[in-house]
């Protein structure tokens, strides 16, 4: 007689073989086309997800060269602006310059030409001024008519006549 552990064995490793053989013919392929499909997805979803990793790191290297260029453009535009500025500041000192120039050199002008003409005035004044002494003195010694006549004599003697 069999053994009642091994008839169980023998039903069940029948019944196993049958399940296998069943699910080998009816759900084997269906479940394999499933998870090949589900690991093919997954697989597309990876290399996207790296496609767009490395797209977000160009779009970020891009910005840095964008904001990069952006600073050294306006580093430059800055640069422009005061050189443009002090030349503007240059030229006008030195318009400034020329024109307090031009106004210390008139009013030097102005004030030797006012010196000239009060030196010519004095001048003026003074030899009118000793012509007028010179008279009153002669008049006084001059009262007579010897002293003229001597007076006369001493140019005379005292000058070179040719």
């Amino acid at each position: 007689m069999i053994e009642p552990g091994i008839g169980l064995l023998f039903w069940m490793t029948l019944t196993f073989l049958i399940l296998l053989f069943l699910l080998a013919k009816f759900a084997w392929k269906p479940i394999l086309t499933a998870i090949n499909e589900r690991e093919v997805t997954i697989v597309d979803s990876l290399n996207q997800a790296k496609l767009a990793r490395q797209e977000v790191e160009n779009l970020k290297a891009e910005n840095e060269i964008i904001i990069r260029e952006a600073k050294v453009e306006r580093d430059q535009i800055l640069k422009e602006a005061r050189d443009i500025r002090d030349r503007i500041v240059g030229e006008a000192k030195g318009i400034a310059k020329a024109e307090g120039d031009k106004m210390i050199d008139a009013a030097r002008q102005t004030i030797q030409a006012e010196k000239s003409a009060a030196m010519a005035d004095i001048k003026s004044q003074i030899g009118t001024l000793s012509v007028n002494i010179a008279e009153s003195i002669l008049k006084q010694k001059l009262d007579n008519d010897g002293a003229q006549d001597a007076l006369v004599a001493n140019i005379l003697n005292t000058s070179n006549l040719n």
